[in-house]
């Protein structure tokens, strides 16, 4: 039996996602989710698939992917979304999800997708919306350029990495926000990348494996 974490706010939503796993002719162990933290305390590495919307309560912008994606990293996540614009689903990849799914695709495609991500492939909206593309930087390069930032650097991307702003992160650490756009400056230009996105994926390659 497989087991799936449904992760959305909206029951009618869920609903359909349940009625489309039991469609799929396979047993699975729905378990559903309606915030952030309910997401994040029934993840466990005995998941087979999670199926995440973006947009849940306690969750902001990519926060709820990278929470999990850092709790369960050798589980899928799969975004079901109805903001399917290329730049979501294109930083959806730079996050770590294994796939994307429009809301407004045809069920029959949401089973489709879903099976290929369960058979441990990945699954992204076809032409014009371009897939993700693999980061190239080796692994060893990558660990050397994060050895070159201090304590205080480290902390920081670390909870870039959780989907926080400027102004959350100098709370949590008790500093000015001006320091810690000065902590951003650095590193990223330690690491040798343009903005916050890039740092956070080099991050979780590093921490993760090339995905």
């Amino acid at each position: 039996m497989l087991t799936v974490l449904i992760a959305d706010d909206h029951p009618l939503f869920r609903k359909a996602l349940r009625d489309i796993l039991a469609g799929m002719g396979e047993a699975f162990h729905v378990m559903e989710a309606s915030t952030l933290d309910e997401a994040r305390a029934l993840a466990d590495a005995d998941l087979d698939l999670i199926l995440l919307d973006l947009a849940m309560p306690q969750a902001t912008g990519f926060s709820a992917l990278v929470s999990l994606r850092n709790a369960v990293p050798s589980v899928p996540i799969v975004i079901v979304s109805a903001f399917a614009d290329p730049e979501t689903v294109h930083q959806s990849g730079t996050y770590g999800a294994a796939g994307f799914i429009p809301k407004t695709v045809e069920p029959y495609v949401m089973a489709e997708a879903i099976s290929k991500v369960l058979a441990g492939g990945r699954w992204w909206p076809s032409a014009p919306v371009a897939k993700p593309a693999a980061d190239d930087v080796p692994a060893g390069d990558q660990m050397a350029a994060l050895r070159k930032l201090s304590r205080s650097e480290s902390r920081v991307l670390e909870l870039m990495a959780e989907g926080k702003a400027n102004k959350q992160i100098a709370f949590e650490l008790g500093i000015k926000e001006s320091t810690v756009k000065t902590h951003v400056t650095a590193l990223l230009r330690k690491l040798k990348v343009y903005n916050r996105t890039q740092a956070v994926m080099l991050a979780n390659q590093a921490r993760f494996g090339a995905k």
